[in-house]
């Protein structure tokens, strides 16, 4: 892998990269206080940015007047299909739809203080992308007014506008778009149907744009709006290939369209992975027109053309080589301080796939749903009213919320990567994923198990792949272990403990036990494995435990054995589900033993550590006496699915707060100047947390034998910061978790970056997905569906509190307000329907519950309570079923 080849190859990496500047958030610090081998311990975080941090805030916005457009690229396509860019000036670019699976979303390299950045090293983050698009494709307005035409094109490419702005908020991106000479302002919402449970309607690919044209003036105003494009299918030919381009109107009852195909010369070119068709079209057919044939140029004027009221011919054609760009408008007769709507489709169909797995020969999974890309216009267009009322409810749901604006953001962006080149889904049906774009295949259990996303927004995707995968295709029958890219790849130790975590993860988002009783004997057999892989039965893992760092450690390491010991907590609740009592005993006693000896033997009275397996002459790589980041892992994983303690509270809130006093850093530069190795994710000026720091200046602290993997040690990696962050906010740590999730979002933030790629090794990595994670534990949000239970216990502002929540079958918002002695919570459901008989909720400290008045919509639920200090579980007489738009209301006094 290139990653290991620039961490091998370079000396220098990003020390002394920038000269020292400190960021407004702290300081000021002199240079004695930056020491070696640490991050500085005293933060001098500036109160009144802590203060603004923590409020509510403002949604985001992006302007073209401050220049802080020009990188972002929401994802805008269906996941799974491909990757489409919304600029910030509300231009699609970068098209990663051909299926040429290239390694990073645009393949480059750069010379950077003598050594070369790739797409695995950090070259997009140094150096980001700017909007880029393999072919022509552009929206413009045309105003008819006062006997004069007057035309802009809808981006910034047109410098009239005095402003753009971008508002993301994802899935939906808004770009406004306003001019002191224009009588119209412009709005476009562009995305794609993206509805929480449902990823066959969120998997469609196809982009949306809907514009809305509100007219500034007292008087009728003629609008036209179209969008031209450039036949690409293919995007690149080869040499002995030159068949025909055509582009053929289409047009059905609900809009009109121009269908771009291309027709090879030999037949045999059909199985090639970029054959295929694209559409545009616009709904609405009154007053819309559709033009196959525009062959004046890369502009959209000829669209507005009084003399081309319609297309010259029906079906245009031309050689592979020749320019053919199609077209659609639709008018409008807006009346004063009134506005009109125009919607366009722009979809795609490249069924063939040729990525490094047996199961992509059955090509992408949207191409089984769909035999073109006019057929999936067809099926957008008739059911555009929902697909689109769905995506605008998930939105609104998402942030109608008490929580900080940008957390909002920060915590749900990542999940976006699963509509990039990152994800992937064939044929068979079966879900499969890169780490980042391009890099490091086979849906990898280290780096995916950190993912929580996906899960809670797609459980039946995880469901599949832990059942058809990591249970079925990688599992290794006869001893349990789980293949860590898929089939034909050996173990990987902390990768196994996490997917069994994620498999009672998606036991817990399944509706009843079926999936578990489905795969009970593989899951006991892969967690026999771990049980074996701990040869004396002391609870700790012993021998090779190769992991997530690309190399095998060796010795009693804490943070490996906390993931296994929660992973035997998992087992022993999965058991008793089963009701396979010998097994969850089995279990139990482990995990009990186990915690105790890394309570007592991995903790050095400030945070958990690796001790050297002592049967080897050296110490081979390893974290050793160092603070490491993962350290308690397997309690962070453990409040993700309400496993409760797996390590003593006291340790952890220790070690925690050593990650903070030690690791994080609120500008990177002074530490990456001085200790050389690691990729670019951080530079000089950008706070963060760092993987790996050496308080005690212990010499070699990495071990004797020391490889290329102990540059990730200088590193800052998001999906680990934001693990850590989701752990302190858990542990009642919520300012310096929000700290550290902020600090990540400002290394992201539009002027620097794109906010939407969080970048490892290549772009769109997916361990970023753990961002969700602190979304879990801001709310304290507990879910079983077989079990029929839910609860909440905020974090952030449990007085006041209102947040999304998703379940098996349903989704929708919580809200509770919480005094001294009342606390009254809603669950408003807004999709689907949502099975309980048990709610948990956490009382004020002190208030002695007296009973408890439940009711769906005023109707009287009988329930009694049972209180446990601040916990409270109220449960049902009777199993209920909470349906859309329905409100369950709890009062307990």
């Amino acid at each position: 892998m290139q990653r290991r080849h620039f961490l091998k190859s370079s000396g220098l990496l990003t020390a002394g990269l920038y000269a020292l500047r400190f960021p407004a958030v702290a300081g000021p610090f002199l240079p004695s206080e930056f020491k070696p081998g640490i991050a500085p311990p005293e933060k001098k975080l500036d109160p009144s940015w802590i203060e603004s941090m923590m409020k509510r805030g403002e949604p985001m916005l992006y302007r073209k007047s401050k220049g802080e457009l020009k990188y972002i690229g929401m994802p805008v396509g269906g996941i799974t299909t491909g990757t489409v860019y919304l600029g910030g000036d509300g231009k699609l670019w970068l098209w990663d739809i051909f299926n040429v699976n290239q390694p990073g979303i645009i393949p480059k390299t750069l010379e950077y203080e003598g050594t070369r950045l790739t797409y695995s090293s950090g070259v997009d983050y140094v150096d980001p992308n700017l909007a880029w698009s393999p072919f022509y494709q552009e929206t413009a307005i045309a105003i008819f007014d006062k006997g004069k035409q007057l035309i802009k094109k809808l981006s910034a490419d047109d410098p009239s506008w005095n402003e753009i702005t971008f508002s993301g908020s994802y899935p939906i991106g808004v770009v406004k778009y306003m001019a002191d000479d224009f009588p119209v302002n412009v709005t476009l919402e562009a995305y794609s149907p993206f509805i929480p449970l449902e990823p066959d309607d969120s998997g469609l690919p196809v982009t949306v744009l809907s514009y809305t044209v509100n007219n500034l003036t007292d008087r009728h105003i003629e609008v036209a709006l179209g969008s031209v494009m450039q036949n690409s299918c293919p995007l690149t030919l080869e040499k002995e290939e030159s068949g025909k381009r055509t582009n053929t109107l289409v047009q059905n009852d609900q809009m009109k369209g121009v269908f771009f195909e291309y027709h090879p010369l030999e037949e045999k070119y059909k199985k090639n992975s970029q054959y295929g068709n694209m559409c545009l079209s616009v709904f609405g057919i009154e007053d819309a027109v559709n033009l196959a044939d525009l062959d004046n140029g890369l502009s959209p004027d000829v669209l507005f053309d009084s003399q081309r009221m319609e297309s010259l011919v029906n079906i245009a054609s031309g050689p592979a080589s020749a320019l053919l760009i199609g077209g659609v408008r639709k008018q409008l007769k807006i009346p004063p301080k009134g506005e009109g709507k125009v919607v366009f489709f722009i979809s795609w169909h490249f069924p063939n796939t040729t990525l490094p797995v047996r199961d992509s020969q059955s090509g992408n999974y949207y191409a089984r749903r769909f035999s073109n890309s006019w057929n999936t216009a067809q099926h957008v267009s008739a059911n555009l009213e929902r697909l689109s009322a769905l995506t605008h409810v998930w939105r609104n749901t998402w942030y109608d919320s008490t929580l900080p604006y940008w957390f909002l953001d920060r915590s749900f962006a990542n999940s976006s990567s699963l509509a990039t080149g990152t994800a992937h889904r064939f044929g068979t049906g079966r879900f499969w994923g890169w780490e980042g774009v391009g890099c490091c295949e086979g849906t990898c259990t280290h780096v995916w198990s950190y993912a929580q996303a996906m899960a809670r927004i797609f459980p039946s995707l995880e469901r599949d792949t832990r059942e058809r995968v990591d249970l079925g295709l990688a599992f290794d029958e006869k001893t349990g272990m789980i293949s860590y890219r898929g089939e034909g790849t050996g173990q990987a130790t902390d990768g196994q403990a996490g997917t069994i975590l994620r498999i009672y993860r998606e036991h817990q988002m399944s509706v009843d036990n079926s999936f578990l009783e489905r795969n009970w004997q593989n899951i006991k057999k892969a967690i026999q494995f771990l049980l074996n892989h701990d040869s004396n039965k002391d609870g700790i893992i012993d021998g090779a435990q190769p992991n997530t760092l690309d190399a095998a450690w060796y010795g009693e390491i804490a943070w490996i054995s906390s993931l296994c010991l929660a992973a035997w907590r998992a087992g022993e609740e999965m058991a008793n589900d089963m009701g396979d009592r010998d097994f969850a005993l089995t279990c139990r006693n482990r995990f009990l033993i186990g915690k105790k000896n890394v309570d007592n033997l991995l903790f050095n009275g400030e945070y958990f550590i690796q001790i050297p397996d002592p049967l080897l002459p050296n110490r081979p790589l390893g974290s050793y006496k160092t603070c490491e980041i993962d350290q308690v892992l397997g309690q962070s994983w453990a409040w993700q699915v309400g496993l409760g303690r797996i390590l003593d509270q006291q340790k952890t809130l220790s070690a925690l707060k050593s990650l903070w006093k030690y690791n994080y850093t609120p500008d990177v530069g002074p530490y990456i100047r001085n200790h050389r190795g690691g990729r670019p994710y951080a530079l000089a000026g950008e706070g963060g947390m760092l993987m790996d720091t050496n308080p005690h200046h212990e010499p070699n602290p990495y071990g004797d034998d020391i490889t290329w993997q102990a540059g990730y040690f200088n590193e800052c990696m998001t999906g680990f910061e934001h693990q850590v962050a989701s752990h302190m906010i858990a542990e009642g740590m919520l300012e310096k978790g929000m700290v550290v999730t902020r600090a990540i979002h400002d290394r992201y933030h539009a002027a620097r970056r794109n906010p939407y790629n969080e970048i490892e090794c290549s772009d769109h990595y997916a361990r970023a997905m753990a961002s969700y994670g602190s979304f879990i534990t801001i709310c304290g949000f507990t879910y079983h569906g077989p079990k029929g239970y839910i609860g909440f216990a905020p974090r952030f502002h449990p007085e006041n509190f209102k947040a999304a929540f998703t379940a098996a079958e349903g989704w929708g918002t919580y809200s509770q307000l919480r005094s001294e002695n009342k606390i009254s919570a809603k669950l408003k459901l807004k999709y689907g329907k949502l099975s309980l008989n048990k709610v948990f909720l956490e009382l004020h400290k002190g208030h002695n519950a007296k009973g408890a008045k439940v009711t769906i919509d005023g109707k009287h639920i009988p329930s009694s309570i049972i209180q446990n200090e601040s916990n409270c579980e109220i449960k049902l007489v009777n199993n209920i079923i909470i349906h859309e738009e329905q409100e369950l209301s709890i009062v307990i006094g």
